[in-house]
């Protein structure tokens, strides 16, 4: 997991700016403070408690690509980092399940927490009420006495032989009951498996959750994907009639080209260019390929954000801007310093 989630952090490494004049050619890219507050804008398509899209437009591609990956990489969540295991005598090898439970999404509000003190051993191993959430997972299997003499099914013979996330309690450290009474702290899913036990095997874990970024573990990324696409332009050279028409709708997704009644004749109409999913199917008509062009606006960026469902997407997309405007004004006040007069 952590390869495949490294992999993603390395795509686009190298967006570089195009603000800047001569970089299209017979088109002023020059920056203009008045040209940009007046045509940037952010439009919310699609909403929910787990994934989010929005429209930004108006702005370049290096800045685009610092919210994704800020997304991916530097918005911090809780994850378990210490795994304590007293006793597993399970099929799974301690590392093995080590791992398993630390990419457990966990569901808790990190602005409510710090970050862990570096160096300091015994915070490492106790922790305390403001950086480290405390959870357990004990549970053991044995053989179901009701059960029918001639099953087979373990999910009759057996009691507790699956161990799900939902088997994960929280223990409140120190005044952490009282804190966080309105909010339930533990796994985002409870039907993320963890285990399977047969009759004698045992779990006995304790767990502890610490504040991180993604760009440290890939545990603690707090999206499951973030990405955007450029929106498609799709132009009509010439007007498309009758059973070229049909065809050209046939050639592009569902919603794309539609096919309108002009005076008697059916014309083809762009309707929604968002909805293309590159298709090139009108490549393969000799008569189609002439009269249509493809192509992409540059400055028109859509965003898809899924959650890990720690916390809502709106809010992670707000939590991402909040960083990036700390690293602009870092950045400004590395300018002002006396070391770089």
């Amino acid at each position: 997991v952590t390869v495949a989630r490294s992999n993603v952090f390395d795509g686009q490494d190298y967006v570089h700016t195009s603000d800047y004049p001569g970089n299209y050619p017979g088109y002023d890219d020059t920056w203009d403070m008045r040209k940009f507050q007046k045509n940037f804008r952010v439009d919310l398509v699609h909403l929910n408690e787990s994934s989010m899209e929005f429209d930004m437009v108006g702005i370049d591609a290096a800045i685009a690509n610092a919210f994704r990956r800020i997304l991916l990489a530097e918005v911090p969540t809780m994850a378990i980092e210490k795994v304590f295991i007293y006793n597993n005598t399970s099929i799974v090898q301690d590392e093995v399940l080590a791992q398993r439970l630390g990419l457990v999404p966990i569901k808790a509000d990190p602005r409510l927490f710090e970050y862990r003190s570096p160096g300091d051993e015994s915070a490492e191993e106790e922790g305390s009420e403001i950086d480290t959430i405390q959870l357990q997972l004990k549970i053991k299997c044995s053989r179901n006495p009701r059960a029918s003499k001639d099953s087979a099914d373990p999910r009759e013979l057996y009691l507790n032989h699956m161990v799900y996330s939902s088997d994960i309690k929280w223990v409140p450290i120190g005044n952490q009951a009282d804190v966080f009474a309105d909010s339930v702290i533990g796994p985002v899913h409870d039907d993320i498996l963890i285990a399977q036990l047969r009759p004698g095997h045992e779990l006995d874990i304790v767990m502890h959750c610490v504040k991180g970024l993604g760009q440290d573990h890939a545990k603690f990324s707090p999206v499951a994907t973030a990405s955007y696409r450029l929106l498609p332009e799709i132009t009509l050279l010439e007007p498309v009639e009758g059973e070229m028409a049909e065809r050209l709708k046939r050639c592009f997704s569902r919603g794309v080209i539609d096919i309108q009644d002009v005076d008697g004749r059916k014309v083809a109409k762009v309707v929604n260019s968002r909805l293309d999913t590159c298709s090139r199917e009108f490549l393969r008509h000799d008569d189609l390929k002439n009269v249509v062009k493809l192509g992409r606006l540059r400055d028109h960026f859509i965003f898809t954000v899924e959650s890990t469902g720690i916390l809502p997407p709106d809010v992670l997309v707000t939590e991402a801007i909040k960083v990036l405007m700390v690293k602009c004004q870092r950045f400004l006040s590395e300018l002002d310093s006396p070391e770089l007069e």
